[in-house]
């Protein structure tokens, strides 16, 4: 196989400060909702974790999506595939951002009071599950996993670069089987622990699968507004191409669809089954203000970005992509906040500037890690066999 002829530069520019600028934002944001922290302590934990389990879909679904494109010797991903390779290798670090949920578990969780535990006894059949200690093991689990998955598929794949041996795709592929076996599991509990145990009542059975597509739908959102920036810096331009983003248009059109029918089957069969203790949980969503954030999701993320993708022109179209790659990625964050908020504030929406500065705060660290592991290997994995057919791409 010969190897395909590349005439983009694929180191990404030292000049380029972004990492430096996004690093600054970060942590000016992240020191404002510390303030908040004195201010309101319970919304500062809460706030966060809003923020926190929306950087982390995007990470989790980078990973997700390398090891798959793997299994399945996926030829049309190789050119944008280093992107998520670099977002997902930087998950050992991310874990550090978890602390903040185990030391406000008190005000996030109601579980973790004994008091209300002792005299409900909901919650007192959960506790084998649902208490502190076994809680923080999970995470040091599920984060241990991911880390050495992310990094693993990350390394490897830069050292298929400068060694080219080939071999270690097979190696890739065989980590690829029991890591998407095991990454499914932990993904589902870590959605159980972070968001559906802030109401220890109420339970759903697919809702790890609800917190999957809502994440994979966010992640071709993500792919395609850093394909554009890449762009815009005449990096990529001759690499990715316009066929990448139209395959990227694709599975965020399927993914959609996907999205709407989880999310939908969800509230269908607890409306129907109309048992009390699952009703009361989108009561609490569907009053209050909050049935606004359900409606301005509901289009955002599917209605919209349905009726304007069907068309195979609209999928090619950079402008309109990007835009309903920026509205999918609005409502990403909408809907989680909807799903966390109504647990601290019952009464009514009330939005807090610190969801603002944590939203800032932490996708200035996010993103800055990403550039930073982005430009310390090639932007593209240049001896991966199956390049040459990604950039046939038209």
């Amino acid at each position: 196989m010969s190897k395909p002829k590349i005439t983009d530069t694929l180191e990404f520019p030292s000049d380029l400060n972004i990492t430096k600028s996004l690093f600054g934002v970060g942590i000016v944001g992240l020191l404002a909702t510390g303030v908040g922290y004195f201010l309101q302590h319970d919304q500062f934990f809460f706030s966060y974790l809003v923020s926190f389990s929306f950087f982390s879909s995007i990470a989790l679904a980078s990973l997700f999506f390398v090891m798959l494109q793997h299994l399945t010797r996926s030829h049309w991903s190789t050119a944008i595939r280093r992107i998520p390779e670099a977002i997902s290798s930087n998950l050992w670090i991310w874990a550090i951002f978890i602390i903040p949920v185990l030391l406000g578990m008190h005000s996030l969780y109601h579980w973790t009071h004994a008091d209300a535990v002792a005299h409900d006894p909901v919650m007192k059949g959960k506790v084998p599950y649902l208490n502190t200690s076994f809680f923080i093991i999970r995470q040091f689990i599920y984060f241990a996993l991911w880390s050495f998955l992310g990094y693993r598929m990350y390394s490897k794949s830069v050292e298929m670069d400068e060694s080219g041996d080939w071999g270690i795709q097979t190696l890739l592929r065989r980590t690829s089987g029991p890591g998407l076996f095991f990454f499914g599991i932990t993904l589902a509990f870590a959605s159980f622990d972070w968001l559906m145990t802030l109401d220890p009542h109420w339970y759903s059975t697919i809702f790890g699968v609800y917190y999957f597509a809502m994440s994979f739908q966010g992640l071709f959102a993500t792919l395609i507004l850093i394909v554009m920036y890449l762009w815009k810096q005449g990096l990529l331009t001759n690499t990715i191409k316009k066929g990448h983003i139209y395959d990227l248009g694709v599975q965020m059109f399927g993914f959609t669809v996907f999205y709407a029918y989880i999310a939908f089957s969800q509230f269908l069969l607890i409306y129907y089954a109309n048992i009390p203790e699952e009703t009361v949980w989108f009561l609490e969503r569907l009053n209050g203000g909050y049935e606004y954030l359900a409606y301005l999701y509901m289009f955002g993320r599917f209605v919209i970005p349905f009726v304007v993708l069907l068309s195979k022109r609209a999928k090619s179209n950079y402008k309109i992509v990007t835009s309903i790659s920026v509205l999918i990625l609005i409502s990403h964050l909408v809907e989680l906040y909807w799903i966390v908020m109504p647990v601290l504030n019952h009464h009514g929406f009330h939005l807090s500037w610190m969801t603002i500065t944590s939203f800032i705060g932490l996708g200035g660290i996010f993103f800055g890690l990403f550039f930073h592991r982005f430009k310390q290997s090639k932007m593209v994995p240049i001896n991966d066999p199956t390049l040459g057919d990604s950039l046939n791409k038209h």
